[in-house]
């Protein structure tokens, strides 16, 4: 049967049968790095459960339930998905403006916006996202991680607000007033462990060894602590009860803005486990489609949305994953987890998680690589440091696109310099009266007036020949501006030929008439007299 372009698009996402024949090359290797990456996933799930404001109960639920369905239809054989450090910071405010129902929504029509965003094959556009973009929005929301981590590692009640900085100087206030010692020892000394065996031994889970020294402390030493609190056994039976109708057109807004993020994150992540494995590529439609089908049913289950995790998938290629069955067995022994030991998970205080978030703030910012993005040019780190900030001051969706802005407006500036129009030859005598002019560069929008006002310089001249060969990009006011000069010249009584131009820039030219339709121009054979001196733009 003859495919239609619709199905060929829609099978292009789906598992292939090599996808699901590939867990089977070394499934002895793949669980053993599964238990590795589930016993470091387990504090972070539960820690970014709390931090949303859906408890610890939904961060397991969304690590076991969207990390076993991204791990079997996403786009990379060793991303790791689950609940995240960014997507947290985009939920906060969800939470309180529109409650856990609100968010389980929210998370159910990112699924779906997901899903579109890869039969629209939307995610080769992750290559088009500047590096400085990428580690300012990263800055950005490390700084937000610890901030959300201060009245839990302070030992104070979380203070009403959508405003982190704001939430986390009332729980310092909060603390002056009246210290909880025993909290934020727990929370340091967690931090202090991690940061500490991460550099003695950084493929050892000390994130659990931190948990559970505190753990310990805690119950040994009798410290009164807030702690997790119950957990259930096993996961709870999918509904849809949460669902609203007549919400959605109110949710559509924060929906996209965390499909948005699921996506960027997923492939930034994705492309994270490329890098530490050359030759290995993913695929960006099938790994949105996986976090689209994540993103749907972790909702049902009480889950919060979830994104590719790139501290969870770097563990996960470090530790030797051959396939997509590695980050499977980690949600499967997740689920293990919790069914075996939910009574002693829900003894973990809640200062030793802030402790670990903590921990992984600081280690989420590559130090060598911001110092190289803000020293390599202004431009650079102008990006950086406005994503950075954008992202602690207004949200995640925003700072990208700011950053995003900022970098076009900073490549069309440099895109107007690299523009010339030049003598083409440099003996040209001066009182010729033909010269010859070439064009190169883009002749774009913000290069159309310098490009003008260079060719409005020529006088006693009779001709001009005009050498488009070196044109590389133009679009409808370059083009209208060469248009603009060209009349310009020919009613001063000076004869213009354009030689040279491309193919691919004709039908440009030819669609505002700067050349006739069908056409081709003359040819640059010859030699043409010239003029030196001609200012040029």
């Amino acid at each position: 049967m003859k495919q239609t372009p619709a199905l060929s698009r829609a099978l292009a996402v789906l598992p292939s049968v090599s996808d699901l024949r590939s867990m089977g090359r070394a499934p002895r290797r793949d669980l053993l790095c599964g238990l590795t990456v589930a016993v470091v996933a387990l504090p972070l799930a539960l820690g970014f459960g709390v931090t949303s404001g859906l408890g610890a109960a939904s961060g397991l639920v969304t690590a076991i339930v969207a990390g076993a369905l991204a791990a079997l239809f996403g786009g990379s054989a060793r991303q790791v998905s689950g609940p995240t450090g960014a997507m947290t910071v985009v939920l906060v405010p969800i939470v309180h403006r529109y409650g856990a129902d609100g968010v389980l929504t929210v998370g159910l029509i990112a699924g779906a916006l997901l899903l579109v965003l890869a039969f629209a094959r939307a995610g080769a556009a992750m290559a088009y996202v500047p590096a400085p973009v990428i580690a300012g929005f990263t800055l950005g929301i490390a700084c937000v991680i610890a901030l959300q981590q201060m009245p839990s590692a302070l030992g104070v009640p979380v203070p009403h607000g959508e405003q982190v900085a704001a939430v986390a100087l009332r729980a310092a206030e909060e603390f002056g007033r009246s210290p909880r010692w025993p909290a934020l020892a727990l929370s340091l000394g967690a931090a202090a462990v991690m940061l500490a065996g991460a550099r003695w031994k950084p493929g050892l889970p000390f994130s659990l060894v931190a948990v559970a020294a505190a753990t310990l402390a805690a119950e040994g030493l009798g410290l009164h602590v807030t702690r997790i609190g119950s957990l259930p056994s096993s996961l709870p039976a999918p509904s849809l009860a949460f669902f609203d109708p007549a919400r959605v057109p109110s949710l559509l807004a924060p929906a996209a803005a965390v499909a948005a993020l699921a996506a960027l994150e997923s492939l930034l992540s994705a492309s994270v486990a490329d890098g530490m494995r050359p030759g290995e590529r993913h695929d960006p439609g099938k790994e949105l489609f996986g976090q689209g089908v994540a993103n749907l049913a972790a909702p049902l289950f009480g889950g919060v949305p979830a994104t590719g995790a790139i501290a969870r998938t770097a563990v996960n290629v470090r530790t030797g994953a051959v396939s997509r069955l590695a980050a499977l067995a980690h949600a499967v022994i997740l689920a293990g987890i919790v069914a075996a030991a939910a009574p002693l998970v829900a003894r973990i205080p809640l200062a030793a998680l802030a402790g670990v978030l903590l921990a992984t703030a600081v280690r989420m910012v590559e130090t060598d690589a911001v110092r190289a993005m803000a020293r390599a040019t202004r431009g650079d780190a102008l990006v950086l440091t406005l994503t950075a900030c954008a992202t602690l001051g207004l949200d995640l969706v925003r700072a990208v696109l700011l950053g995003l802005a900022v970098s076009v407006l900073l490549a069309l500036r440099a895109a107007v310099r690299g523009s010339r129009l030049t003598p083409a030859a440099a003996d040209e005598a001066p009182g010729c009266a033909n010269v010859t002019y070439r064009f190169d560069g883009p002749l774009l929008f913000a290069a159309a007036h310098r490009f003008r006002a260079g060719l409005a310089e020529l006088h006693g001249v009779t001709a001009v020949d005009l050498r488009m060969s070196g044109l590389t990009a133009v679009d409808a006011t370059g083009a209208l501006a060469l248009k603009d000069a060209v009349g310009d010249l020919r009613d001063r009584g000076i004869e213009v030929r354009i030689t040279g131009v491309e193919r691919g820039h004709r039908h440009v030219l030819e669609s505002v008439g700067v050349l006739p339709a069908g056409v081709q121009p003359s040819s640059n054979r010859g030699a043409i007299p010239s003029v030196t001196g001609v200012p040029a733009p």
